[in-house]
């Protein structure tokens, strides 16, 4: 009990939120790391799985294949990169690990979204003429919309809670604090990180969860 409060003073202390080692800009560096990722990541995993789902073929291989990134421990693949020839690319090495990991929840749900569609609208689209093209962006995309936004969610909050590791290959973001905490044997300090960490990864959660509710039509899955 006495870690935790002496965590809120922590938190609670306006020294601890400014400089070059404040919370403001720890939270800035995270924040930039996580958006990076998350748009390399959709810039892979999102066009493939739409591709694949609009065809009907490749998609359960390129899943699991996808899958096997999980199995892997971020911080060991954070660790053989940094002693690869990618180890000298500044935050390179963190950022490739990162996607890894945030590729298989993107690639899955926009696969299952796009197969998920009901195939007989899309027959219907088809004997109205319309192309593959226009079925795939007026058709099937809406409909899958919601899973794809949810990998997106699901993505980004778990890029969150793991872009902590950047600390251990010196780069920035709130996994600082936490190591700043160990290196001086500050638990309060540890914990205060950690729960930074945690406040960041719900607010990203309702944030997504709230445009979810604010969506369109389209982005609700209704096609027109």
């Amino acid at each position: 009990m006495n870690t935790l409060a002496l965590a809120w003073d922590w938190l609670t202390n306006q020294a601890n939120w400014s400089g070059a080692n404040g919370v403001w800009h720890r939270l800035g560096q995270h924040l930039y790391l996580t958006s990076v990722c998350l748009v390399i990541s959709c810039a892979i995993a999102l066009p493939v799985a739409l591709v694949l789902g609009h065809l009907g073929k490749g998609g359960a291989l390129a899943v699991n294949i996808s899958n096997v990134g999980r199995a892997v421990p971020t911080f060991a693949v954070l660790v053989l990169l940094l002693l690869s020839p990618i180890g000298g690319w500044g935050d390179w090495p963190t950022i490739i690990a990162l996607v890894l990991f945030a590729v298989p929840p993107l690639l899955t749900n926009a696969y299952v979204g796009m197969r998920g569609v009901d195939q007989d609208v899309v027959r219907a689209a088809r004997g109205m003429g319309m192309t593959g093209s226009q079925t795939l962006f007026r058709v099937e995309l809406p409909l899958a919309t919601p899973l794809i936004v949810t990998g997106v969610r699901i993505a980004a909050v778990q890029l969150v809670a793991t872009a902590t590791i950047a600390a251990l290959a010196g780069g920035g973001g709130l996994g600082r604090i936490i190591t700043a905490g160990f290196n001086l044997a500050s638990t309060p300090q540890v914990v205060a990180g950690a729960v930074l960490v945690a406040a960041f990864a719900l607010l990203v959660e309702a944030v997504f969860v709230l445009v979810e509710r604010l969506a369109p039509d389209w982005g609700r899955g209704r096609a027109r």
